[in-house]
């Protein structure tokens, strides 16, 4: 027996319009929200559409403010971040041009003293079990391979 209530499009719309105010989120997120609330395929894009209209939801805005905080603030890598709106089924069109527009001396400016600490706690009986162990660190942030054999480079 379901004992989810289910939730009509006028409280849905109010829900959301609300949640969007607050803060940025992608249609992925509203759809997910409305599936919880028993809300049908159908009714769910019409609510999409008035949202994506309205212009609470913006998936280019989303994306342009995602990219920012992953990679300022919990410190990403491109791949990582392209991952995350991947699964966020944001369409690669809307954010590669963004993720272009991030210059290669901000990955570094991020990674290095990434790196710089990871070594501190490195656990290792040669130099180059120490090198696997923070290229696989840097790879496992979102950094690529030339980023992670650059920034190693630049702490010897």
């Amino acid at each position: 027996m379901n004992y989810r209530r289910t939730v009509t499009d006028e409280q849905a719309l109010i829900k959301l319009t609300a949640l969007c105010a607050k803060g940025e989120h992608c249609k992925e997120e509203m759809r997910t929200k409305m599936q919880r609330w028993g809300i049908e395929p159908e009714r769910q894009e019409k609510i999409l559409d008035y949202l994506v209209k309205e212009r609470y939801i913006d998936e280019e805005r989303y994306a342009r403010f995602f990219i920012n905080d992953k990679i300022k603030y919990n410190k990403w890598g491109c791949k990582k971040v392209e991952q995350a709106l991947y699964m966020k089924r944001i369409p690669r069109e809307i954010y590669e041009p963004i993720l272009s527009e991030i210059e290669d001396e901000s990955y570094e400016e991020i990674l290095l003293p990434l790196l710089k600490n990871k070594v501190k706690t490195v656990k290792v009986s040669s130099d180059y079990e120490k090198r696997g162990k923070l290229i696989r660190f840097a790879l496992q942030r979102g950094f690529s391979m030339d980023q992670a054999l650059h920034c190693l480079e630049l702490l010897k």
